[in-house]
């Protein structure tokens, strides 16, 4: 097969006006590299050499082709306990003052968007098993959910390598993982089946409404992907996911408070929340 031809300047723009239309990341021509070699891998999965020929397969969605293009554009650069001074706030802070305002028995819902290959919603699981005394007291759900839909299923399998494990203790990997083969190892079905796992666009209000209300949204590392424009309204669509007096997690690089108004700033011992004010509301 004929190799597909390098984008021009004019198609190089339109292939990322259309990803940002459609996922709110940011691509300009200093990416050029990394557009250019995923659009190529693309071209050449469907057979079209020249992007006048992919760019109307990718406009018809024939194939299901929108999905695979944003599955080649995501980054999952991942492990457990990643930035688990959050975690530590989580058990420490954020749970005890959220379980005050129920009763035993009833839910707490934690949202881990986007959740990659399942690291984090599951390091959230695990770390609340080994952590906090009142895990059993309430009904925990925890969600897992991307854009990418390779990344979900690789999660749902649950089956990690050597780096995925090297923040875990020797004791940790063996109480709840499984050899799976030469430095693989498996979730155990218990602690798989605690999180459920789905898909979500962030910039697009109807993906996020549909996963309900939250107590805990972590959303780390993705909002530096997106402009100014994206932030807001991935911003006002956490806002809406959260339960009023509601949390917010983000990276460690990132800052709600130069993205949106609407969150108060809480500053606990381990790590910088925003909280959706527990009279708020948008308007």
């Amino acid at each position: 097969m004929t190799e597909p031809a390098p984008l021009t300047g004019d198609e190089l723009q339109r292939l990322c006006e259309f990803l940002y239309r459609r996922t709110g990341m940011v691509f300009t021509e200093a990416k050029r590299y990394y557009v250019q070699r995923r659009a190529s891998e693309r071209m050449e999965a469907t057979g079209d050499v020249s992007f006048a020929r992919y760019f109307a397969r990718l406009r018809a969605d024939a194939g299901g082709e929108i999905e695979q293009l944003i599955n080649a554009f995501t980054v999952n650069e991942t492990y457990f306990f990643r930035e688990d001074h959050q975690l530590r706030c989580l058990s420490r802070d954020i749970l005890p003052e959220r379980a005050g305002a129920k009763r035993p028995g009833e839910a707490i819902r934690i949202w881990s968007a986007p959740c990659a290959t399942g690291e984090e919603p599951y390091s959230i699981a695990l770390w609340l098993l080994e952590n906090w005394p009142e895990v059993d007291a309430y009904d925990i759900e925890i969600v897992g959910s991307d854009i990418d839909t390779r990344a979900l299923e690789a999660a749902q399998a649950g089956v990690f390598g050597r780096r995925a494990l090297m923040r875990l203790s020797p004791d940790l990997v063996a109480k709840y993982f499984a050899p799976d083969g030469p430095d693989r190892w498996r979730i155990l079905d218990d602690l798989r089946d605690s999180v459920r796992f789905t898909s979500v666009n962030l910039v697009e209000p109807a993906s996020t409404r549909a996963h309900g209300n939250f107590d805990v949204i972590f959303c780390r590392n993705v909002l530096i992907y997106f402009d100014d424009a994206s932030r807001r309204v991935a911003a006002e669509n956490i806002y809406d996911a959260l339960v009023p007096g509601g949390y917010v997690c983000l990276g460690h690089t990132e800052s709600m408070s130069r993205i949106s108004p609407l969150f108060e700033v809480r500053r606990h011992a381990d790590a910088i929340v925003y909280q959706r004010p527990t009279g708020g509301f948008r308007g």
